[in-house]
């Protein structure tokens, strides 16, 4: 595996704009824009990058990747019309209270790393998130998307081109 996306979910395949429009899909986590899923898949076909899972999203699929949840099946199912594979998650740092107040992003940062210890054959690696994750090594590597419009052209073009170009 040699170039690696660590995918967040709400703020870069969905946006707020989404959020305030259709806030009971967005609550419970069903509404993922098309069209952001396009330009993902436009950018693991361009750098021929594996994607792995860093959203809170991971807790709805098992340690096979199997979907726990209907949200991610349909994600899962969104992903494969566009030719798109989860091929991991990282590990999960978060405690009790951070899974019920939602605030992964303070542990975000950790279980990449932690990620990226096990997996030594990785050449270079982006994060795609919304949110600031709190480490200056995550975020040198870091396309921050706009979380009232989530995913746009000029992210994929800064995404490829830090994958094409950086060396872990």
């Amino acid at each position: 595996m040699n170039r690696v996306i660590f995918l967040d979910i709400d703020g870069v395949l969905n946006s707020n704009f989404w959020n305030d429009s259709h806030q009971r899909e967005i609550s419970d986590g069903t509404l993922i824009d098309v069209e952001k899923v396009k330009l993902l898949s436009r950018l693991v076909k361009s750098t021929n990058a594996k994607i792995v899972l860093h959203s809170g999203w991971k807790h709805w699929f098992d340690q096979d990747l199997k979907p726990l949840r209907l949200e991610a099946e349909k994600l899962r199912m969104m992903f494969e019309r566009e030719g798109l594979l989860l091929e991991d998650i990282t590990p999960d740092h978060s405690t009790e209270e951070i899974r019920r107040s939602k605030k992964f992003s303070l542990v975000k940062a950790g279980e990449i790393l932690a990620w990226l210890a096990e997996h030594g054959d990785v050449d270079s690696w982006i994060v795609m998130d919304d949110l600031d994750l709190h480490n200056t090594e995550i975020e040198m590597h870091q396309v921050k998307t706009d979380p009232s419009v989530g995913l746009t052209v000029d992210d994929v073009h800064k995404a490829e081109k830090m994958l094409l170009v950086d060396k872990y």
